[in-house]
């Protein structure tokens, strides 16, 4: 996996960034406001940089780039608000090379230097003669689909159109004006179609640029703004929306640059992931402009301030292609009906997403490990919750080195890679087998390893190496929530050197199969409660343990579990007395990037399955485009979920900076878990009430599920406050 831009690409970034922002700053931006919204001066620039061209083969004049190079440009036009019709001028300079290669209407230099304006109409003539045209107030010619041709027009009198965001937007008659007949037949169609393709990914570049661009502007007056003797984003209500409106910008970037990464790699799903790249920039640029207006409150209105800038300027780029849930459909129809997309040849595309031939033959041996253990009724035990885990097939997982690959091999690991380990981890979900005891034990273990005594490592890490036994996790109380460090639960220490162990513990799910519970509790009650914490091992089958069984409506167990003067050896302490802070951060850090991702395509492909099966007035309801547009929104949200994952995979992997992208994904990837799930329980009932059919019962049990999974790894509520802090630099939240 390679999420990052090549070291060449990096550095053309850089001289359009600061390029732009020279001369598309702010100042420049507006004063091109009242000159209809394009800047001349600029556009020569953005001639002589290059950029216009970059697309355009070498051969052609061009910088011969591919569209992951213009998509990178397009982030740092969409950023800096570029006054003038860039993605339009980019597409249809390529185009006008491929279908007039002997230059016969002699606009390629004029246009590559800036000198002049080509833009694309995104209609076809045929069927709307005259539409609003990006760039259409200053273009010298457009390039237009008219049926089955593909012309060149030069309109002559432009007429600019008074528009919302004042940009060159004009509306033309393309019927009319110098018409000059670029291409005719299916080649040529092909190539039109192709580059509004290749627009709907620049837009949503764009579209990415300007909403981490206007959060950002929102963050930074949130620091300033002092309200209540506090600044406005130390408030929930502030920071909150803002971390939820960067983590989807994020993951419509992650989006697009695996959109065309399938187009590079001809995919068959490529199409398909250019039209959700396209909705999806679009929606979230929606709540990215809008939540940050709304953080300057009334100063947000007035024209003093810049952020209504990016409002405005957010809509006027996908818009003048029309309603964009027209390309949710569209990404519906190309999913589920076979429609089939034009696209355009990428060039190179250095971002990578594949995850290695080591993940490839880990996961080739789970394979094989499972399909030859799993018996038929070892398959029917299968339960996403602890009751699915099975000590015999625990045991055999360890046996063949497959429970802790990634372990070091002192310990009985293989040390394998970040990829790997979760390319194993996908075949377990293939197989529906529990990862409840691997995922504590895994936790645990290694909390052992880092903290625990000689004797601890030989009485309990050495039993979780063999697959003998699993443990628990107790840290949160009646009383405490997601606040673990408010534990009230006692260890105090004896005159032998032993604790006692006095208290009440929370949602100990799986301590019915489990030999110990890794336990925070207080030692120092005088302490500040983080300070006055310390972790302990405590065997679950001592004198003074009582398990309670818990039952929930998610169709899985959970236990209260008591303690009433449990002894324990002070060799089972881990870390320092009155460490627990740091031996929890640990755990915390083993943790992050929880995702329900896998969950939220199963459960897609569940409904798609239920979709074939039910009718809708006569038809099966899998072709209501309706039903399909349902089921691409909640494919979008899975595949988003899938992005933000591989994010922290590779940020782990690869030692990158971690800007909260744990808390992200978890946040994201659950939320949309839970609001899927609901529509999906909708969208195939009343089938899905019954348990009659697997796919049936499975979507029952994502709906059970998804309604705690806000909950699971801290609330969402903790990890919205994580990204505001640590990637939007937002003050501590209240």
């Amino acid at each position: 996996m390679q999420l990052d831009p090549s070291d060449d690409q990096l550095m053309m970034i850089d001289m359009f960034a600061r390029f732009l922002d020279t001369e598309s700053s702010i100042v420049r931006v507006r004063a091109a406001i009242p000159a209809g919204g394009f800047d001349a001066a600029l556009w020569r620039g953005l001639g002589k940089q290059g950029a216009l061209a970059i697309r355009v083969p070498e051969e052609a004049g061009g910088l011969g780039l591919g569209i992951f190079d213009a998509a990178l440009l397009m982030e740092e036009a969409g950023r800096t608000l570029a006054s003038g019709p860039l993605a339009e001028a980019i597409v249809a300079a390529r185009l006008l090379a491929q279908l007039d290669p002997q230059n016969a209407n002699g606009l390629r230099d004029a246009v590559a230097s800036g000198e002049s304006v080509l833009t694309i109409a995104l209609h076809d003539v045929a069927t709307q003669p005259e539409q609003l045209v990006a760039g259409g107030a200053v273009a010298e010619a457009v390039i237009a689909r008219d049926g089955d041709a593909i012309v060149l027009v030069r309109p002559g009198a432009n007429q600019a159109e008074r528009t919302l965001a004042s940009t060159p937007i004009a509306r033309l008659s393309l019927t009319g004006g110098e018409r000059t007949l670029l291409g005719e037949g299916a080649a040529a169609i092909a190539c039109y179609c192709a580059a509004v393709e290749e627009w709907k990914l620049l837009i949503a570049a764009a579209l990415a640029g300007l909403s981490r661009e206007a959060i950002r502007i929102a963050s930074e007056y949130a620091c300033e703004r002092i309200q209540f003797d506090r600044p406005i984003g130390s408030y929930q209500g502030v920071s909150h929306p803002l971390a939820d409106a960067i983590v989807e910008v994020d993951a419509g970037r992650l989006m697009l640059w695996r959109a065309i990464r399938a187009v590079a790699d001809h995919d068959a799903d490529a199409g398909e992931r250019v039209s959700i790249a396209g909705w999806w920039a679009g929606q979230a640029a929606e709540k990215a402009v809008v939540r940050g207006l709304h953080t300057f409150g009334g100063y947000g209105l007035t024209l003093e301030y810049d952020i209504h800038l990016f409002n405005l300027r957010s809509r006027s780029l996908l818009l003048v292609l029309g309603d964009p849930e027209l390309l949710l459909e569209e990404a519906a129809r190309r999913r589920y009906g076979g429609e089939h997309a034009d696209l355009p040849d990428a060039g190179e595309m250095a971002v990578e997403f594949g995850l290695g031939e080591e993940a490839d033959a880990l996961a080739a041996e789970t394979r094989a490990f499972f399909e030859q253990t799993l018996t038929p009724e070892l398959r029917a035990k299968a339960h996403y919750s602890y009751a699915g885990h099975d000590p015999g097939v625990h045991r055999k997982l360890a046996e063949a080195g497959l429970l802790f690959p990634d372990w070091p091999k002192r310990i009985g690991g293989r040390e394998v890679g970040t990829y790997a380990v979760k390319a194993s981890h996908k075949v377990w979900e293939d197989f529906d087998w529990t990862t409840h005891g691997h995922g504590t034990a895994n936790i645990i273990g290694l909390m052992i390893d880092r903290y625990g005594s000689e004797q601890c490592k030989a009485d309990i890490l050495s039993k979780i190496i063999a697959g003998e036994i699993i443990c628990a996790l107790g840290y949160s109380e009646p009383g405490s929530g997601s606040d673990v460090f408010a534990a009230k639960t006692r260890a105090t220490q004896q005159g032998d050197g032993s604790w006692r162990i006095d208290g009440q513990k929370m949602f100990t799910s799986g301590a019915e199969h489990s030999d110990y519970v890794i336990m925070l509790a207080r030692t120092d009650p005088d302490a500040p409660k983080h300070k006055g914490v310390s972790m302990f091992m405590v065997p679950l089958k001592a004198e003074g343990v009582t398990i309670q069984e818990v039952k929930t409506f998610q169709d899985e167990r959970t236990n209260i579990t008591y303690y009433d003067g449990v002894r324990v050896p002070d060799a089972y302490r881990l870390g320092e007395v009155n460490g627990g802070l740091k031996v929890m951060s640990l755990a915390l850090e083993i943790e992050q990037g929880m995702t329900f991702g896998p969950y939220q395509e199963r459960m897609v492909h569940a409904a798609e399955r239920l979709c074939h099966k039910a009718q809708r007035q006569g038809k099966p309801a899998i072709e209501d485009p309706a039903v399909q547009r349902r089921l691409t929104r909640a494919w979008a949200n899975a595949m988003a979920s899938k992005g933000l994952h591989n994010r922290i995979l590779w940020v782990t992997a690869e030692g990158k900076q971690n800007l909260a992208y744990g808390p992200a994904v978890k946040m994201f990837s659950s939320e949309a878990y839970r609001a899927d799930s609901f529509d999906l329980l909708s969208l195939t009932a009343p089938e899905s009430l019954a348990f009659a059919s697997k796919d049936a019962a499975y979507i029952n049990q994502c709906y059970r599920h998804s309604q705690v999974a806000t909950v699971y790894g801290g609330t969402s509520e903790v990890q919205r406050s994580q990204v505001a802090e640590k990637q939007l630099g937002l003050p501590r939240t209240r």
